[in-house]
């Protein structure tokens, strides 16, 4: 399936820079909470080779509260518009938000990236009204609660039904196909266990048709099996994304930019030899 995003090619995997502004996010918690820091660290990102620039306002680590409307907004908006004043790069707006939604899509963000795939009120018509690009991310339960003991059947049958559910009502509504990207959603409601499966089945996601996301970047799935704290993940990191992207995820979401671009280079030069 061809997929349409401001005509940018995703036949080779591309990385996606996180940029939390938030005070709580479980790894880069405030440190770019102000907008000339917020737009070196962007301008950082692109430089190293980012496609997209994920701009969040709300933590959803596990454990996290919900912020207010009005929060959000204040946190988003603000450094949206001043990305796209001053950078050549598909920024993503990470919310749950149809009022968030709205106003960054004004200011020209050009991906819509939903932990909770369109499920609170007028978030699905506001994406059909808008007609930009969105991403659906699995997650079982709320981040408040969701690493309260998760269970599944078979995580992988879940997650795929789940995801597929949830573009057919998209596309039901009038949405175009061509602009879904599905996340199977690393650490939201899941064990390392489940987490494992998963990105073993990436290719098994592919198979839909949709482009995959994986965001694994420093999450606790990683911290598990090397035993390190988040600031000793990067190497980890790097290879989840490495075997993702091998098995044909087509976004990687991540902290460290650079070294991402590297190891998907090697990647895609296998995939062209």
């Amino acid at each position: 399936m061809k997929f349409s995003c401001q005509a940018l090619d995703l036949s080779k995997p591309r990385v996606m820079g996180v940029l939390n502004m938030t005070p709580d996010s479980f790894s880069d918690g405030g440190r770019y909470n102000s907008l000339d820091a917020a737009l070196f660290q962007a301008e950082s990102m692109v430089n190293a080779g980012a496609s997209f620039i994920d701009v969040g306002g709300e933590s959803t680590r596990p454990g996290a509260v919900k912020v207010s409307l009005a929060e959000e907004l204040e946190r988003v908006c603000p450094v949206v518009e001043l990305i796209k004043k001053n950078l050549d790069v598909v920024v993503s707006v990470d919310t749950s938000s149809p009022e968030v939604m709205v106003e960054s899509v004004g200011l020209g963000v050009g991906l819509i990236n939903d932990v909770r795939a369109l499920q609170c009120e007028g978030a699905k018509q506001s994406v059909v009204n808008l007609g930009v690009p969105v991403c659906l991310m699995h997650m079982q339960g709320v981040p408040e609660t969701m690493q309260d003991n998760p269970q599944y059947g078979s995580v992988v049958d879940v997650v795929e039904c789940y995801l597929l559910e949830r573009a057919n009502h998209l596309i039901e509504s009038g949405f175009d196909s061509e602009k879904i990207i599905i996340d199977p959603g690393f650490g939201f409601g899941k064990t390392l266990s489940h987490n494992l499966q998963l990105l073993n089945a990436i290719d098994r996601l592919v198979l839909n048709g949709y482009p995959v996301l994986v965001g694994m970047s420093r999450k606790s799935m990683i911290g598990t099996i090397l035993d390190k704290p988040i600031g000793e993940r990067m190497i980890g990191s790097i290879a989840a994304a490495t075997i993702a992207a091998y098995k044909g995820a087509s976004i990687i979401r991540v902290h460290d930019v650079k070294e991402t671009v590297d190891a998907m280079s090697v990647v895609q030069a296998l995939f062209e030899e």
